[in-house]
């Protein structure tokens, strides 16, 4: 089945291609299909920023991780341009105002860098799933903790963003909502403020992962486990003196479980004059 991403015909029994698929598959019927890049719905924000151009049939990213098998099909960029000219992927009135537009060179091989990156991460999926873990090496997933404090997140992340290329590492940014922090309790500024900080995180390359926990260095790193991450980024406060007597503060506890999982923490200096 092709274009997996297409929209199906009015009165179609179900609106999207993708839709087809599982009922085919639910059927019991295996199913080979085709989808671009630019149609996974994750790197949405990416590809617009890549192309300039909104791309509004999108599939779930679920579908794509239900796969048995991914692979990625890729022509040089300049055999892609040929086949283009020569009206073997579009109609020869349209290839103009696509040579000038989709169809650029650095366009392409951005967008051949992100079919790369995926079809990585479902390999790396897959030895998670299917790879008992003593029989592999550890993935060095990178997680970065945020808190609703605006100014501190924002340099935090920004900061694990420069970590993260070094590596080039799956990154993580976690944030922990406490009961304090719940929906009808949050001031909408602070609310606003953390929407803003997943947003930059989110621009950055990290995946954005909300938590409801009151204990949460607990959650913080058992989350870390669940993804293998070999590394915290964490912003680092200034501490009063009552904080530090204190027999359990989030810091101690973070850093003896941190120690307990052999987790590394690395702790970022927010520029804030904030104490806990």
């Amino acid at each position: 089945m092709d274009e997996l991403a297409h929209t199906n015909i009015p009165g179609s029994a179900n609106q999207k291609r993708w839709q087809d698929v599982l009922q085919l598959i639910d059927a019991g019927i295996n199913v080979i299909t085709t989808v671009n890049i630019q149609h996974i719905e994750s790197l949405n924000d990416q590809v617009e920023k890549i192309t300039g151009v909104k791309i509004s049939e999108r599939v779930p990213d679920t579908i794509i991780h239900q796969a048995d098998e991914v692979v990625n099909i890729d022509l040089t960029i300049e055999d892609l341009i040929d086949r283009l000219k020569e009206g073997k992927i579009y109609d020869p009135t349209k290839v103009t105002t696509a040579l000038s537009n989709f169809f650029q060179n650095d366009k392409l091989l951005l967008l051949r860098d992100l079919a790369l990156k995926e079809v990585s991460h479902q390999v790396e999926r897959k030895i998670i799933s299917q790879i008992p873990i003593g029989n592999r090496q550890k993935m060095e997933a990178i997680v970065t903790a945020i808190s609703s404090n605006y100014n501190s997140a924002k340099r935090v992340i920004r900061k694990s963003s420069r970590i993260v290329s070094i590596y080039n590492s799956k990154w993580y940014t976690v944030y922990v909502q406490t009961p304090n922090e719940e929906p009808l309790k949050i001031d909408p500024k602070v609310q606003r403020q953390l929407i803003n900080n997943f947003k930059l995180a989110t621009e950055l390359g990290s995946e954005v992962v909300e938590i409801n926990g009151n204990e949460v260095a607990k959650e913080l790193v058992k989350f870390a486990v669940s993804v293998e991450a070999s590394l915290i980024v964490i912003g680092k406060p200034s501490f009063s003196i009552l904080y530090r007597l204190r027999i359990k503060n989030f810091f101690r506890e973070l850093t003896n479980l941190t120690n307990k999982e052999n987790i590394d923490l690395f702790l970022i200096a927010s520029n804030d004059d904030n104490k806990k």
